[in-house]
């Protein structure tokens, strides 16, 4: 059993997925959220769920050009395609070859899917598709061998060179269930990946109906779900086995995502955070794209230290800048601390006198 960062742990052979998840270098590219499964414990957001729509990352797209953008804001060495179920919309295909013309072979490429498409799965794999990871309905784990995903799987493994493997939550109370399924898929997979159980603002109530509670006051991680997987791990299953905690997700993979992005977007006037946030003056005013031009002329600064956010209507500027000239300014001046993502999500506000 070899430890990673945030209680997160594998034995065997961690996929090739998720390396380059774990360095924050892949995109995650929601091409649809819609899905047949209806799996209770999904906890897609509100805005995505069963809407077919399209984030990379969490920027909303509308066109390839933005996709290609977010990959290159983040420095992507690969792409994680999610949903609902990316094998329900036909973008899917074309997103890959996207990606792959765009980036070359060595961009890797993996999926999630309940799909058992035989023949679609094979189109994506000749797009460039390079793992596929399957979600098998939780009511059927028990009789998994009475299903189709065995026969599934032995046609991948005969008719494709994909990285075959299943990806599932750690469940409290379906331990029984879950070691069935491990035993019953081990041969035909490469790796079983395990995660922490969630819950979010779309699946809490089928959580609390079922009596599952959060982790601490602090993480909203299901009580026990971890402790259902590390004994899953000291179990002897003949496959390699990831165990993916939700604070290596959010501490290891987000933040070092944010770090590359950050890295790629600051400008010349941003301050980066060790965390990977930015920091710099904002001035709110009647004109803000006036007085923009205005600071320019009079301090002779470059357009990268200061300049006008079309978006939020304002002006920003190095922070340090802005506590300097803000006596002399006609307007509202704060320091903010933004994430580099798309949205800019804001840390922290305050005001400068």
């Amino acid at each position: 059993m070899k430890e990673m960062e945030k209680e997160s742990v594998y034995k065997g052979k961690l996929p090739e997925g998720c390396k380059h998840c774990a360095k924050g270098s892949k995109m995650v590219l929601l091409v649809t959220g819609e899905c047949e499964g209806r799996c209770w414990y999904c906890p897609l957001s509100e805005k995505k769920k069963d809407k077919p729509v399209v984030y990379a990352d969490e920027k909303k797209v509308s066109y390839k050009e933005e996709i290609l953008e977010e990959a290159r804001a983040i420095s992507a060495s690969g792409t994680g395609i999610t949903g609902g179920d990316p094998l329900l919309t036909e973008d899917t295909l074309e997103f890959i070859k996207l990606l792959k013309d765009e980036f070359g072979e060595e961009h890797h490429i993996h999926l999630y899917t309940q799909s058992i498409d035989l023949e679609h799965i094979i189109e994506l794999e000749e797009a460039g598709l390079d793992e596929i990871r399957f979600h098998p309905p939780v009511e059927r784990w028990e009789q998994i061998e009475e299903t189709i995903f065995p026969s599934l799987l032995s046609d991948l493994e005969d008719e494709t060179n994909l990285a075959v493997g299943i990806e599932i939550p750690s469940i409290p109370g379906k331990e029984e269930e879950t070691v069935h399924l491990i035993e019953e898929l081990a041969s035909l997979l490469k790796f079983v990946n395990i995660n922490e159980l969630e819950f979010s603002s779309t699946n809490t109530e089928q959580l609390q109906n079922r009596g599952y509670e959060h982790k601490s006051d602090i993480s909203s991680a299901v009580k026990g779900s971890e402790e259902l997987a590390l004994k899953l791990l000291d179990m002897d299953f003949d496959v390699d086995l990831h165990y993916c905690s939700l604070a290596f997700k959010d501490g290891v993979q987000l933040t070092n995502r944010i770090k590359r992005r950050a890295e790629n977007v600051a400008r010349e006037s941003d301050v980066v955070t060790e965390e990977g946030t930015l920091i710099r003056g904002v001035i709110e005013t009647e004109d803000s794209e006036k007085l923009c031009q205005e600071l320019r002329d009079e301090y002779d600064i470059e357009e990268d230290m200061v300049w006008y956010d079309e978006r939020d209507d304002c002006v920003v500027c190095s922070l340090a800048f802005l506590e300097e000239i803000c006596p002399t300014i006609d307007g509202k001046c704060f320091g903010v601390e933004i994430y580099p993502t798309s949205d800019r999500l804001e840390v922290e506000r305050w005001p400068l006198k």
